[in-house]
C-alpha cells in the first residue's frame, strides 16, 4: 500500500474518523466474511460458562474441556449443586481452576436464586453475576442472546488504539468509544471482525502490515515488517486465544 494514501489519526475530524472507522469495518468484513464467536456452545448457559473459563486460557483449550463439563452439568441447577472436587477436576487444564469452579458455582448459585433457573439476558444483571464482567456480559448478550455488545478483549484493545479510533485504555472507556463510531447493529460481529484480525494478523510484538487489508487505513502503518513476503510469513491460522 502507498504510504501517501494513509490516512492519518492526529489532527483528524471526527467525521473523518466516522467514515475511516466504517470504512475499516466493511474491509474486514470483506476479509473475515465467517467471524464468529470461537468458542463452542448450544445455549446461553454454556456460552456464559465457557467464556468464563476462557479467562487466561485459549479457546482451543475451552474447547477441549467443555464437551465432558457441559455433558455432565447440563442445567444451572446442576452446577449450582456441583461437587467442587470434581468441577475443578474437570477444569483444571483451562488454569486458575480453583477460581474459576468459585465463579461458575457462585454464578449458577446466583442465577437459581434472583433469576428462576435462567440466565438474564440483560447487561445490568448479567454483571451482577459471580465472574461475570462487561467482557463475559457482552459475549453473551451478543452471541447468545442477538443483543448487540462490544467484546474489548486484549486484541480489542491493541486494535483500536493502533487504528486510531481511540486512545482510551479503560475497558468500558474504550467500548462506549468504539460503539460510538460503529452502528450499533454491527457491534457483536465488528467485535469478532477485530479479536479474529488481531489473532490472525495484527498481532502484538510483529503485526503482518506489508499483507494487512487496512494499511491504507491504518495510523500504525509500519509498526510491524512492510515487505509483503516478511509479512505473509507472520500471519496465523486458528484457533486462537
Amino acid at each position: 500500500m502507498p504510504r501517501k494514501a494513509l490516512n492519518s489519526a492526529a489532527g483528524e475530524s471526527r467525521l473523518a474518523l466516522v467514515r475511516r472507522a466504517r470504512r475499516m469495518n466493511r474491509i474486514l468484513a470483506e476479509t473475515y466474511p465467517d467471524a464468529h464467536c470461537e468458542l463452542d456452545f448450544g445455549n446461553p448457559l454454556e456460552l456464559l460458562v465457557a467464556t468464563i473459563l476462557s479467562a487466561q486460557c485459549t479457546d482451543k483449550r475451552v474447547n477441549m474441556v467443555t464437551p465432558t463439563l457441559f455433558a455432565k452439568y447440563r442445567t444451572v441447577e446442576d452446577y449450582a449443586g456441583a461437587d467442587r472436587a470434581e468441577l475443578e477436576e474437570i477444569i483444571r487444564s483451562t488454569g486458575f481452576f480453583r477460581a474459576k469452579t468459585t465463579s461458575i458455582i457462585g454464578m449458577a448459585q446466583a442465577v437459581c436464586v434472583r433469576y428462576g433457573g435462567l440466565v438474564p439476558g440483560r447487561l445490568k444483571d448479567l454483571v451482577t453475576l459471580p465472574g461475570v464482567g462487561r467482557k463475559t456480559a457482552n459475549v453473551v448478550l451478543g452471541n447468545a442472546f442477538g443483543v448487540p455488545g462490544i467484546t474489548v478483549d486484549t486484541h480489542f484493545q491493541r486494535l483500536t488504539r493502533r487504528f486510531g479510533w481511540t486512545t482510551e485504555t479503560d475497558p468500558v472507556k474504550i467500548e462506549h468509544a468504539v460503539g460510538a463510531l460503529i452502528p450499533k447493529r454491527e457491534w457483536t460481529v465488528m467485535s469478532h471482525r477485530l479479536i479474529w484480525h488481531g489473532r490472525r494478523m495484527c498481532i502484538a510484538r510483529k503485526p503482518a502490515c506489508g499483507v494487512c487489508p487496512l494499511a491504507a487505513l491504518c495510523p500504525s502503518y509500519g509498526t510491524g515488517p512492510t515487505d509483503p513476503d516478511l509479512a505473509a510469513k507472520l500471519v496465523r491460522s486458528g484457533p486462537f486465544s
